[in-house]
C-alpha cells in the first residue's frame, strides 16, 4: 500500500529528490565554470603585474590591454637554492613548470621547501623555486624585473609584487594586491599614495647590506618607506616578508648572481 501524498515519507522523498537534483546542478556549473575561473585569475594577476611595473593603469586602460602588454614579459623560475635561474632538469626533477607554479604552496609543502630557522615571514619554509617575471629591451637586457613576495599581515597572508628597475636595486613600483587587513588602517598598503613612497628607493647599500625597510609610522629614516599610523601590525608584517625575500634565502643570491651575469641561461646579460 502507497503511502498518503500528504505523508511525512513522501515529503522527506521529494525533498531528497530535490536536493540530489539542486547538487547535481550546482556541481555541474562549477565544473563548467571552473576554465572561466582560472582565466579570469590568471588575467587578474598579470594585472596586478602590469600595475607593479607601472605599464597598466587600472583607472584609464582598458581590460583588452592586458593580454598584449602582458606578453612583454618572460615568466622564470628561479633556483632559490643556487641563486640562479631554474634549468629545465631541476624543474622536471621537481615537477614543475613557471606558468604553473604556486610559490605560496611549495612554501608549506617539504618536497618543495626548506626548513627555515626564523621564519620571519610565517610562510613555512623556504621554498626551492621562486616565480621572477622578466621585461626586456630591444637590446636584450633586463628592462625590469617583478618579484612576488608573500608573508603574514595581521589577519591573513598579504600578497604583493615589487618591480626593481634595471640596476636590479631601484624600486620600480610595488603593488600589495591581495590581503585581509583591517579597512582603513592596516588595507591603506594597497593604496597607491602610500605605495608611491616606495618608487625610486634602493635595496641595498654598497656593501650589499639591506637599506631598505618599512618602518612604524613617523619612524622611517632616509632611503625607508613611512608605515602607516594604527596599523603597526601590518607595517611589520610587510616589513618581515620584504627583509626575507630580500635576503640571503630569499632572492638576493639571485640578484647579486644576475648582476654579475651569473645567473644561468636566459640571464639579460
Amino acid at each position: 500500500m502507497s503511502a498518503p501524498k500528504n505523508s511525512n515519507a513522501t515529503t522527506i522523498g521529494v525533498a531528497l529528490v530535490l536536493c540530489l537534483v539542486c547538487s547535481v546542478l550546482v556541481s555541474a556549473v562549477a565544473v563548467g565554470l571552473k576554465p572561466q575561473q582560472q582565466a579570469n585569475a590568471r588575467q587578474d594577476l598579470n594585472k596586478n603585474i602590469l600595475v607593479a611595473a607601472d605599464k597598466f593603469n587600472p583607472e584609464t586602460d582598458p581590460v583588452s590591454a592586458i593580454e598584449e602588454r602582458f606578453a612583454a614579459f618572460e615568466v622564470r623560475l628561479v633556483n632559490l637554492e643556487t641563486g640562479a635561474f631554474a634549468t629545465e632538469e631541476e624543474m622536471s626533477a621537481a615537477g614543475v613548470d613557471a606558468n604553473s607554479f604556486d610559490v605560496a604552496k611549495a612554501a608549506r609543502t617539504p618536497e618543495l621547501s626548506n626548513a627555515l630557522e626564523n621564519d620571519i615571514a610565517k610562510i613555512g619554509g623556504q621554498p626551492k623555486f621562486a616565480k621572477v617575471y622578466i621585461a626586456k629591451d630591444g637590446a636584450g637586457d633586463i628592462e625590469q624585473i617583478v618579484l612576488p613576495i608573500h608573508g603574514a599581515g595581521l589577519w591573513g597572508p598579504i600578497f604583493g609584487l615589487l618591480t626593481l628597475d634595471k640596476d636590479l636595486n631601484t624600486i620600480k613600483g610595488v603593488n600589495f594586491y591581495q590581503h585581509k587587513e583591517t579597512p582603513g588602517l592596516g588595507s591603506r598598503i594597497e593604496e597607491a599614495p602610500w605605495q608611491a613612497q616606495w618608487v625610486g628607493k634602493t635595496l641595498y647599500n654598497e656593501d650589499g647590506s639591506m637599506k631598505m625597510a618599512v618602518t612604524k609610522a613617523g619612524t622611517a629614516r632616509e632611503g625607508q618607506v613611512d608605515g602607516i599610523s594604527g596599523a603597526t601590525l601590518t607595517i611589520r608584517g610587510v616589513n618581515n616578508l620584504l627583509q626575507f625575500w630580500l635576503g640571503e634565502k630569499g632572492f638576493k643570491p639571485f640578484l647579486d648572481n644576475l648582476k654579475a651575469g651569473a645567473a644561468g641561461n636566459g640571464e639579460g646579460a
